[in-house]
């Protein structure tokens, strides 16, 4: 029995070993099911869209929408669409409806190092 037990422990710590290489790339990171997902502290009522900072925490974006009825939340995912390069129905809203701290996850088949890369050429432009 003890054998079959550690036996079992050394699959599950190989293969938490080959899940690891992904770097931790800050605001952006790659969910269990392998979606693409980025934190993001939202600016509601902003002037004009923006991605105004990237913190090891999140992605600060401005949305030029009132934060009423879900307004700001579908300017949110129409902005980062456009940004990212992806279908709008690739940009979703996972966590955070009615807060300004919200998880974006993206269904698209691309990288975390592509979209931080996008996301970082974005806020530069500012």
């Amino acid at each position: 029995m003890p054998k079959k037990a550690s036996a079992t422990n050394k699959s599950k710590s190989q293969s938490k070993e080959a899940e690891r290489p992904l770097p931790p790339l800050g605001p952006v990171a790659v969910d269990p099911k392998g979606c693409v997902t980025i934190s993001i502290h939202a600016k509601p009522g902003s002037k004009q869209n923006a991605v105004t900072d990237l913190t090891t925490e999140a992605v600060n974006v401005a949305i030029a929408a009132p934060p009423s009825d879900g307004e700001a939340n579908a300017e949110l995912c129409r902005y980062l669409s456009k940004v990212l390069e992806l279908r709008r129905s690739d940009v979703i809203l996972d966590k955070g409806g009615k807060s300004r701290e919200k998880v974006v996850k993206l269904l698209a088949s691309t990288t975390a190092e592509e979209i931080l890369e996008k996301l970082k050429k974005e806020a530069e432009k500012k």
